[in-house]
């Protein structure tokens, strides 16, 4: 089992005191970290904590609104960040709350079949990253950021999927059966062949989902599309 890491120009720490910035039109988030602290300090940790349940939120805010800007901390440095998608988060759960932010951006778990099932990746920070052919049956995924990735052919079966941020991801070919699909958005997501076989999806979710124009007709049927 083995996650590789695609190299992104921003590299830099995220850092243990956390601020959440909000404006009408844009969703902040800074982690900084003041100087002198020590890894693994009480503050440190508090502060680390506060970081991710911040970005968690900021996150569950981004998924009610289409017009939110979201600014993510910078990228970690942790050499095997993406290796800690195989463990998930370990506190909080599907509130999205955890230690440390699980930044899994720029990661590459293609066809990767058992480090990911199951998993709890709650306010995973997952854009760009990769998870084409991955099973991913059974994760809970409430409250991750995952813009602009890719889960072509990614087995969602029986996953939780709570206010998660698809928008602009490539699921061409995923699977969703029986999979829950509360509060999570797909604008500009390529959902071409997506199967949505007996998934749980809430009726004013199902009708926004439905105005996706890459919808297969079989598609449109699973979800009780009005066309």
């Amino acid at each position: 089992m083995a996650a590789s890491l695609r190299q992104h120009p921003s590299f830099s720490a995220p850092s243990a005191r956390s601020c959440l910035n909000r404006s009408r039109r844009a969703v902040l988030v800074r982690c900084c970290a003041a100087a002198g602290e020590q890894d693994g300090s009480r503050r440190s940790t508090l502060g680390a904590l506060a970081c991710g349940l911040c970005a968690g939120f900021a996150i569950a805010t981004t998924a009610f609104s289409s017009i939110a800007e979201v600014r993510l901390p910078p990228l970690s440095n942790d050499p095997r960040r993406c290796e800690r998608a195989f463990v998930g988060n370990t506190i909080g759960q599907a509130n999205g709350v955890a230690d440390k932010l699980l930044d899994l951006r720029f990661c590459d778990f293609t066809d990767n079949k058992e480090g990911l099932k199951g998993k709890t990746l709650s306010a995973a920070l997952m854009a760009d990253a990769k998870f084409d052919g991955a099973d991913m049956t059974e994760v809970v995924m409430s409250k991750a950021y995952a813009v602009g990735g890719s889960f072509k052919g990614t087995d969602f079966t029986n996953a939780v999927l709570d206010r998660v941020v698809f928008d602009k991801a490539d699921m061409k070919g995923a699977v969703f059966r029986n999979t829950v699909l509360s509060g999570s958005t797909f604008q500009g997501a390529n959902l071409e062949n997506a199967d949505f076989e007996n998934a749980l999806i809430g009726y004013n979710d199902a009708r926004k989902l439905c105005l996706n124009p890459t919808l297969s007709e079989e598609s449109t049927i699973e979800l009780a599309c009005k066309r």
